[in-house]
């Protein structure tokens, strides 16, 4: 008799073999063209079967989304410590000073990876509200979830930043066996959309769309507004969540003391976060956190590949009412 898993994975490397395939960014696998985005092919079981055994979503649930490399592990932390701010206090034995963000706020994706009955029983057991991660485009999240009460926190970045980071990161998580890829390489991928769970517009916009459609449904946050005015959107999250702050948490600075623990510098310096691996490739701990900076792609743009960038951004956003500031 063979398994629900054995069937499963039969189906998925059918599946596999029949999709567009093109080379990532200096990594082991390829990149396939799944549901119109381009899923890693590590991810792509994991993806199928989240979309089709994540059924039990909770109203309560909150889900966290973002493109790669976009403040995603940021994001994470605030919104638990802001969902959680009445359970752990940010001053004291505060579950982000032992634990990674990426821990407390696991990727849906990956939570149905091994044996799913299993997994199924490990969700339905976590404690309320259950966070989670995901990268997965909007239009390819499961029923489930689109069609429950469940809030989605979506955060992006301005698509000069996104590249220089994603381009950074992964020639430092790249295994020694393979070369850098060059700034070049990358760049020209990046401009067709070729990365993980790109295109970044489309990805963006999916998002964008149904927060505007569904705004009690999804929130959309830019990386760089958050950076700006951090007090103003930790307050607008959690309104959005149903947990607004209280007047007397406010004047004794709880807000302030989510912004300082959850800030890029405090987490950057946390024991926890300076070793260790963590998910499913191993990736060092420390290797989630660089600069945390916006505008540092004028350290690393040339002027053809800013107006190429630029009329990317132009034309693929064009009328849909969402745009990044300039950076200079």
């Amino acid at each position: 008799m063979t398994s629900m898993g054995g069937i499963q994975e039969n189906e998925d490397e059918k599946l596999i073999l029949s999709l567009p395939k093109e080379k990532p960014w200096a990594q082991p696998y390829d990149l396939y063209l799944f549901q119109n985005f381009w899923c890693p092919g590590i991810h792509i079981q994991a993806v199928n079967r989240f979309q089709k055994y994540f059924e039990a979503v909770k109203d309560s649930d909150v889900v966290v989304a973002s493109f790669p490399k976009s403040g995603t592990i940021w994001i994470k932390a605030l919104t638990f410590s802001i969902a959680n701010h009445h359970r752990f206090s940010p001053l004291e034995n505060h579950p982000l000073l032992t634990t990674n963000p990426h821990e407390l706020v696991p990727f849906l994706e990956f939570s149905f990876g091994g044996n799913i009955q299993d997994q199924i029983l490990h969700l339905s057991n976590m404690t309320e509200p259950r966070i989670f991660g995901t990268h997965t485009p909007f239009t390819s999240l499961p029923k489930s979830i689109k069609e429950s009460n469940c809030k989605l926190v979506y955060i992006c970045r301005d698509p000069f930043d996104n590249f220089v980071s994603a381009w950074n990161y992964f020639n430092k998580v790249k295994p020694m066996s393979l070369p850098a890829l060059t700034m070049e390489e990358a760049f020209e991928k990046y401009c067709n959309g070729i990365m993980d769970y790109g295109p970044w517009w489309s990805h963006m916009l999916g998002y964008w769309n149904e927060s505007i459609a569904n705004p009690n449904k999804v929130l959309f946050l830019k990386y760089e507004d958050l950076k700006e005015d951090t007090n103003f959107h930790v307050k607008r999250i959690a309104e959005f969540l149903g947990c607004p702050f209280t007047q007397k948490e406010e004047s004794s600075g709880v807000i302030q003391s989510i912004i300082k623990l959850c800030s890029f510098e405090n987490m950057k310096d946390l024991e926890v976060n300076k070793s260790g691996k963590i998910g499913r490739g191993g990736i060092e701990k420390k290797d989630f956190f660089r600069k945390g900076e916006k505008g540092d792609w004028v350290n690393y743009f040339t002027p053809s590949m800013q107006e190429k960038l630029s009329a990317i951004v132009e034309e693929k956003l064009s009328g849909s009412g969402l745009s990044f500031k300039k950076c200079s």
